[in-house]
């Protein structure tokens, strides 16, 4: 055998070289180009020697380069050719038929009317009298490569289709001309559908309209909230001024508005719908520094611009208006848009007892203004303009609100009492952290921590986002913030064996004959059944009203056990008065909040403590329903 020198190669190196060659072809590199004798023996008829990088699999056979890219642009023309097919047969249409919304109507549980909605408020104007600096502004909020853009973007769009599909609702991303198709020429249907119409129609509209004409037709049709539609509708109802003079702070704020109208509404956001608002009116500003729109130094001046309080359309007096705030409120949270609901109608029934709703109105009338109660006598202080009333009232076997009280007058106090958290939950949280230890125990944990408080607190109702929880002696004094809804779905919730109640104002609604799922009302085991029978049998027949003991129900007039969970008192604060409680039949959640009738900040409840809501309390429960308990009035404090 000869070994081939290299002058460039070390002895070693050669030798080396050549046991790799031996090693990888059985032969030396001057040798016969068949495998050596030894090893052909081995071969059988039909088969052939592995190559140096092994047999092929039949899945390494079916799966070549050449096939995958063969694949790859197969699907790719049929995809193209699908969308050219598309493209040419999906013409831009007609204006939609929201110019000819319907009112929506709403009914009492009965069938009777209570009350009708839907006079939109619009007007459109032309772009140049829209100052260019609130121009700028909508771009930065929604679509900052709207004067460069084709009109779509394809990932917001199957983005949206995904989610769609994947059942998860709404999905931003869309350009301004995604949104200005879907108002002006389509629907706020969330369908695969309508989602890739609004994606030919756009790049035609791109195509064949002005960017100017684009920006115009967006801000003339999208939906502000308080029903109006279009940015002079908005101007005049968040500002009373005409579009012409909005300044680009203002703006800024009608644009940020325009991803959540009614949660971004000053007048009836929560603390964290107003934090939300101004940190999208802060992103708003921030992006137009960005384009260059602004200069930073004016930016860095700007303050933010509270609107103006809004006035309800008639229709809404009294308790009417809170109750389809409600209802709307509710509707939005199964998945239907704020734009479509004020696009008319609807047929929507409530799960409000007329009766029962009369009554509470009474009661609270004679309790915060010495007004007739439901036995025709004079209760209550003779001015009571330092306070605010919110209660619900729900039937905890179905989940039913059968009466809500929201406020003095919708068209006079905007804000719904009965959904409000901004006010301390005082001793009416007791029976939660109560329940939260006995399910320390059953689970044989020892003392419950704070963290197992806080999921008993949302297992049963509370927002997990409460403010005040994290508070020092918030559990034991009832710190965090809470509204009425959600205690009388706590309350209820324990007076249903634990079985989870989320009460619901709507029964039924329905748009040209087609009924929306709503879900269900009452759901499965949150707490043991025998946490909720601790937490009944402590606070059951004498609930703590922090300053003193009164018996709510009487033992020798009741023929069946009490079922009961009922607690009343101020707030640590002093800002708020509770009375939350009822039975297997009934459970009412009621507050009196301190509230200056003027500016609407908090004050301290002239009173807290007195005994007031428990009064209400009782006047309603006994001018409600003869079949509940009836308060003992000569142990009332």
């Amino acid at each position: 055998m000869r070994i081939r020198r290299n002058p460039c190669r070390t002895v070693e190196q050669q030798f080396v070289g050549l046991g790799n060659d031996v090693a990888e072809t059985g032969a030396p590199p001057d040798g016969p180009r068949t495998a050596p004798a030894a090893r052909r023996g081995t071969f059988r008829r039909g088969t052939r020697p592995r190559s140096r990088a092994g047999a092929r699999t039949g899945m390494r056979r079916l799966f070549t380069w050449r096939r995958l890219l063969a694949g790859v642009v197969t699907v790719g023309a049929l995809l193209v050719g699908g969308f050219t097919v598309l493209y040419i047969a999906i013409d831009i249409p007609g204006a939609n038929d929201l110019a000819k919304a319907q009112s929506n109507v709403y009914l009492y549980s009965d069938g009777t009317r209570l009350t009708r909605t839907g006079d939109i408020n619009r007007e459109s104007v032309p772009l140049d009298r829209v100052p260019k600096d609130v121009q700028r502004a909508f771009v930065a909020a929604e679509n900052r490569d709207f004067y460069s853009d084709s009109g779509v973007s394809l990932s917001g769009t199957a983005r949206g289709i995904f989610n769609t599909v994947a059942g998860r609702g709404k999905q931003g991303g869309s350009t301004i001309t995604q949104q200005y198709v879907k108002n002006y020429y389509l629907s706020q249907d969330q369908t695969v559908t309508r989602k890739v119409k609004e994606l030919v129609i756009s790049l035609k509209v791109d195509r064949q309209t002005s960017k100017d004409d684009i920006l115009a037709g967006y801000l003339n049709t999208s939906y502000y909230g308080r029903l109006a539609y279009g940015v002079q509708a908005a101007s005049r109802a968040y500002y009373g001024k005409e579009a012409d003079d909005l300044t680009v702070e203002q703006g800024a704020y009608l644009a940020a508005l325009l991803q959540a109208p009614s949660q971004y509404d000053w007048a009836v956001a929560t603390p964290g719908g107003r934090r939300l608002a101004v940190e999208r009116w802060n992103y708003v500003l921030d992006n137009m520094v960005e384009e260059g729109w602004l200069d930073p130094a004016r930016r860095q001046s700007m303050r933010f611009p509270v609107p103006l309080a809004p006035k309800p359309v008639q229709g809404l007096a009294g308790q009417n208006g809170y109750l389809v705030d409600a209802a709307r409120r509710e509707l939005m949270a199964t998945g239907i848009s704020e734009q479509d609901l004020a696009g008319g109608g609807w047929r929507i029934t409530l799960n409000i007892d007329p009766t029962r709703q009369r009554a509470l109105e009474n009661a609270v009338a004679a309790g915060l203004d010495g007004g007739p109660g439901v036995d025709g006598s004079a209760s209550g202080a003779a001015d009571g303009s330092d306070r605010q009333a919110g209660a619900v009232s729900v039937d905890p076997r179905s989940g039913r609100i059968v009466a809500l009280y929201g406020g003095r007058d919708y068209l006079k106090h905007y804000l719904n009492n009965s959904l409000r958290s901004d006010y301390q939950a005082g001793p009416t949280f007791a029976p939660v952290a109560l329940a939260a230890s006995a399910e320390a125990k059953w689970e044989n944990r020892g003392l419950a921590d704070p963290a197992l408080i806080r999921r008993t607190a949302t297992d049963l109702g509370m927002s997990p986002q409460a403010s005040g929880f994290t508070a020092p002696g918030a559990t034991t004094l009832g710190l965090m913030g809470v509204s009425p809804l959600e205690m009388a779905g706590v309350y209820a919730t324990l007076s249903n064996d634990g079985k989870k109640v989320t009460p619901s104002i709507v029964k039924a609604a329905e748009r040209a004959g087609e009924a929306t799922q709503l879900p269900p009302s009452v759901g499965g085991q949150v707490v043991r059944p025998e946490t909720a029978g601790t937490v009944t049998a402590s606070y059951g027949a004498e609930p703590s009203l922090g300053n003193g003991r009164f018996s709510v129900v009487s033992p020798a007039q009741s023929a069946r056990p009490a079922q009961t969970v009922t607690v009343g008192g101020p707030s640590d604060d002093r800002k708020a008065d509770w009375f939350v409680g009822g039975s297997a039949e009934l459970v009412t959640s009621l507050a009196l909040f301190g509230e200056d009738a003027t500016s609407q900040k908090q004050v301290t409840l002239d009173g807290a403590g007195d005994g007031g809501a428990a009064r209400i309390w009782s006047m309603y429960t006994a001018g409600s329903a003869d079949s509940l308990p009836r308060p003992l009035p000569d142990t009332l404090p």
